[in-house]
């Protein structure tokens, strides 16, 4: 594998799941999420890893790239996120007036901010903000972030994990070009698809009976406007449940039949995490 590409700034949470994940790829920062999607869908031997929605704050926004790229989906990682308060070195905690960071970041450590009386600035990611800090040298001013953007911009932690709950985890996504699935074993898989639904009354109802009927488990199902749209809706969906296995086919197939479009994302061990996480 060439390249891993993420969106933000070296320190950014998708960093740290990147390292934890392909610590010995090249790993590469992208400004937007479409960039990294053009980048994964120009390079297939490349991929991205990109964060689909956190526990706490729900959905990140990334669906309308995933419907328009329609890369594959080879992986989930969940990541516990501990947020930081970094400041310059020297700096203390009853100093600080302003805080910046990302929009989720802010949100997920909102009583903390509120507990110091702390003035929110949001920023487009959380190690861009500590970036910022590092360059302002105004030790007034702190960045919420991960403890590692504090090693890499040379900050100081002036408090740990002040997120408002502890088991914060965000759901990564590793994707890319090239088609791959994992044999069909005994182990936990998920299989990931979107679809559209043809325009009737009552089809999305229809549609999900053979789910009910065959037995399989959907752990997720969205709907999102298509772009420039509010009266035509895609679904993203997750079930529990290799491709390969017959109850699953025969779902699909039944899902199939109500659908003007549809198209399987991937197929993917279930992230260990998931049974902890209930």
């Amino acid at each position: 594998m060439s390249k891993i590409y993420f969106q933000g700034t070296f320190g950014a949470y998708s960093h740290l799941a990147a390292l934890s994940l392909y610590p010995k790829t090249e790993i590469i920062p992208c400004k937007t999420f479409d960039e990294c999607f053009v980048k994964a869908s120009t390079e297939p031997e490349s991929k991205i890893i990109i964060p689909e929605s956190n526990r706490i704050t729900g959905n990140i926004g990334i669906e309308y790239l995933i419907f328009k790229y329609r890369l594959n989906i080879y992986a989930e990682h969940f990541q516990k996120i501990e947020h930081n308060l970094l400041g310059l070195s020297g700096s203390k905690l009853s100093e600080i007036k302003d805080v910046y960071s990302h929009a989720q970041a802010l949100s997920q450590c909102s009583e903390f901010i509120k507990k110091n009386n702390l003035t929110e600035h949001i920023r487009a990611d959380t190690a861009g903000s500590a970036e910022m800090i590092s360059k302002n040298k105004d030790k007034f001013q702190a960045a919420i972030a991960s403890s590692l953007s504090a090693e890499i911009y040379g900050l100081e932690i002036l408090k740990k994990n002040i997120e408002n709950e502890t088991g914060n985890l965000t759901r990564f996504l590793i994707m890319g070009k090239n088609i791959s699935q994992p044999e069909f074993t005994n182990k936990k898989y998920i299989t990931s698809f979107l679809f559209k639904l043809k325009s009737k009354p009552a089809a999305l109802y229809q549609s999900l009976g053979g789910f009910a009927i065959n037995g399989v488990n959907l752990t997720k199902l969205q709907s999102y406007p298509e772009r420039n749209s509010f009266d035509s809706f895609f679904f993203l969906c997750d079930l529990d449940g290799h491709i390969e296995d017959k109850k699953v086919q025969k779902s699909l197939e039944e899902l199939g039949l109500h659908c003007e479009d549809f198209h399987v994302l991937g197929v993917f061990e279930a992230d260990k995490l998931r049974d902890k996480k209930s």
